[in-house]
């Protein structure tokens, strides 16, 4: 005979555990249950039956794996936790017993993240666990972003300190750092939640999500302990993944931090980063990348002794590189393809696939802005600007003094700025002359009297030879790897559509890029044409009314003017000469729809209507696309039927959700005719 088994001692009873009980077994609080079960990464679980997990009980309860807090109980955390409680409880005992000064000093044992900024434990081997290799980390890396540029944008409250704050900024701008030194920030979108980044690291896509600058106001219903737990998870990994990036280019982590430039909004430019083999510009105003050891004359004379050595040993092998050169070109000669040319992957069969060719072209997208100076004005977002053009290659960058320290040059006069980003509407002066004038009349007072900002250039003003462009420009040479044309962002003009580069374009679904005719369907082609010769027959009859209004107006006036003065009889003659006329037109329709009134009652059918080739030939278009439409439901159907009841199901499902698709793509065509016809209609009035 088997074993007895009791009831609730195995199955989903066993594997599962309730919160209430969990907490009981780890002895701890809640709120510190959850930050360990945060920072560990267990999950609560539902079970398949929770009357079995729950022991037939009817409460509404949380579950847990019994595994995973058997798990915790063996985390080094808890131990801290039980010391903190226990130090809270001598905390408030000598405050029950006055002893002010006892508690004092305890309290200054104690764990105040929000004061001090430095909790007595750390996080370092929850990391180590979670993420075993690099590469799991970097996996992880979206949300983590997220959230640490989310807060290093909010205001200091008493649930968000200042020194969290703080270090989530500085660990953001140590890590858009590295994106610009290793360059691989790849696309940018801007969005109504904030600006999107995608960035290539080590073979890994990460994707964040960076909110706007503006004043962000905290209301009451959001739980930021849980979400500060999470920060101060976050803010580990990514001081982690820092250290490992730096590293792995070279630069010695952390960087250099000047507090007194941060205070004067410095920014990227308040950290001076430090590597092996990074010479400094010294000219641009960059981060100086140096080795950190202390710079050294060099003695000219030995400096000249080793320039000659150099020049030696590159003719020396100058010359195999030419006896190469002339071998490629005798083998190139022969017929023979020389060994370093490039291979050319054509399809062996035709209509087979086709590789992609590789490409010795010297065009990086990386170096996309290296030959520009640019010049923000003070209107445009200062950061995100800064941060995108310097990981495409921008070295020179200069903004208003207003925007903060460390720009290339405050002078928007300056003669090597190629490009300046405006984002200010075009102002209309009645006397450009004079704006002009007294614009820089009160600039050089301004410069005179204050040294803040170097705005001189009156209104409309623009220095020969720059080009002034909008900051979208900037966002979609980055996401299409070349330089737009700059008249299409031009300051005032209507910008193209701002198009996501993480949308692929799908086949039957609307595409702002392609003109409106190529992918309406036959339906909505015909709708439209039909619109339009409803819009064509209105203005014709608006036309009418208004002729025949003016002409009412005038035969106003005429009268008018004969009650003033004496009309002869030519004047007479004239006017029953141009009513016989009219007379004569309308009689003559009448003759001929009463002649149709007569053929029809003799014959018997009803009256004949003046065929409309155009109406005739939209009506045999529109019976043929109802027709094909009946003809390819009627075979869905027989096809369903042969179906089983699953696959139909799934057939159904697939079919829902296409038509939804369709039903989206065409609403959005639909806003598109709109604006295009009003943009038509303004276009004709101006």
């Amino acid at each position: 005979m088997g074993r007895l088994r009791k009831k609730g001692q195995a199955g989903a009873a066993k594997n599962y555990i309730t919160r209430t009980q969990a907490v009981k077994k780890l002895q701890i609080s809640l709120p510190d249950f959850r930050k360990l079960c945060i920072w560990k990464g267990i999950y609560p679980r539902e079970p398949r039956n929770r009357k079995k997990a729950n022991k037939s009980a009817t409460s509404t309860t949380t579950f847990y794996y019994t595994k995973d807090i058997q798990y915790l109980l063996h985390e080094p955390l808890i131990q801290k936790f039980r010391e903190q409680k226990a130090l809270e409880k001598k905390i408030s005992r000598a405050l029950g017993r006055g002893d002010v000064g006892n508690a004092k000093r305890l309290e200054s044992n104690a764990t105040r993240p929000e004061t001090t900024g430095k909790p007595t434990y750390t996080l370092d081997h929850v990391i180590r666990e979670r993420y075993p290799t690099f590469n799991d980390a970097l996996r992880d890396l979206d949300d983590c972003l997220s959230m640490l540029f989310l807060f290093a944008n909010l205001p200091s409250t008493s649930t968000v300190p200042a020194s969290m704050i703080a270090r989530c900024e500085r660990l953001c701008l140590e890590f858009q750092h590295y994106l610009i030194v290793s360059k691989s920030l790849t696309k940018s979108f801007l969005s109504i939640k904030g600006i999107y980044y995608q960035a290539n690291i080590q073979g890994e896509d990460v994707l964040w999500l960076v909110p706007y600058k503006f004043n962000q106001r905290i209301v009451g219903d959001i739980d930021f302990r849980i979400m500060g737990t999470f920060v101060e998870f976050y803010m580990t990994l990514l001081g982690f993944v820092n250290f490992r990036l730096y590293t792995s280019v070279g630069l010695k982590y952390p960087p250099k931090f000047d507090q007194a430039k941060d205070e004067q909004s410095a920014e990227l430019n308040a950290f001076t980063l430090e590597g092996q083999n990074l010479v400094s510009n010294g000219e641009d105003g960059q981060e100086q990348l140096t080795n950190g050891e202390a710079e050294h004359q060099v003695d000219p004379e030995t400096q000249a002794a080793v320039d000659k050595v150099v020049q030696k040993l590159k003719g020396a092998e100058d010359e195999p590189s030419a006896a190469a050169a002339e071998n490629g070109a005798e083998a190139e000669a022969d017929g023979e393809a020389p060994s370093h040319a490039i291979d050319k992957f054509e399809p062996a069969a035709p209509g087979g696939d086709v590789l992609t060719q590789l490409d010795y072209s010297g065009s990086d997208a990386a170096n996309l802005f290296a030959n520009c100076t640019f010049f923000l004005s003070r209107e445009t977002p200062r950061h995100p600007l800064e941060f995108l053009l310097r990981s495409f290659g921008c070295k020179r960058i200069g903004w208003d003094a207003v925007l903060g320290e460390g720009a290339f040059t405050t002078d928007e006069r300056d003669p090597s700025i190629t490009h300046q980003v405006v984002d200010r509407p075009v102002v209309q002066t009645t006397a450009e002359g004079e704006g002009e004038g007294e614009g820089e009349g009160e600039g050089e007072s301004k410069g005179a009297q204050d040294n803040q900002t170097s705005q001189k250039l009156g209104p409309n003003q623009r220095i020969p030879g720059r080009i002034y462009v909008q900051p979208q420009w900037v966002w979609d040479s980055v996401n299409d790897g070349e330089l737009k044309r700059p008249d299409l962002y031009a300051p005032g003009a209507q910008l193209p559509p701002h198009l996501s580069p993480f949308v692929q374009p799908v086949q039957g679904q609307y595409d702002p890029t392609v003109p409106l005719e190529e992918q309406e369907t036959e339906g909505e082609a015909l709708a439209e044409s039909d619109e339009e010769m409803e819009d064509a027959n209105g203005g014709a009859e608006a036309a009418d009314m208004d002729v025949a209004g003016s002409d009412a107006e005038e035969d106003e006036e005429d009268e008018d003017e004969e009650d003033d003065s004496f009309g002869g009889f030519d004047e007479d003659e004239k006017k029953e000469g141009e009513q016989g006329e009219e007379v004569g037109s309308d009689d003559d329709d009448e003759a001929a729809q009463r002649q149709i009134e007569l053929e029809a009652e003799l014959t018997g059918r009803p009256m004949k209507e003046k065929p409309n080739k155009a109406k005739s030939k939209k009506e045999e278009a529109r019976k043929a696309l109802a027709k094909k439409a009946a003809e390819e439901a009627e075979e869905h159907e027989r096809a369903k039927g042969m179906l089983s009841k699953k696959k139909r199901k799934l057939y159904e499902q697939m079919i829902y959700s296409n038509n939804k698709k369709s039903a989206e793509a065409e609403k959005l065509r639909e806003k598109r005719r709109r604006i295009e016809k009003q943009a038509a209609k303004t276009k004709g009035k101006v």
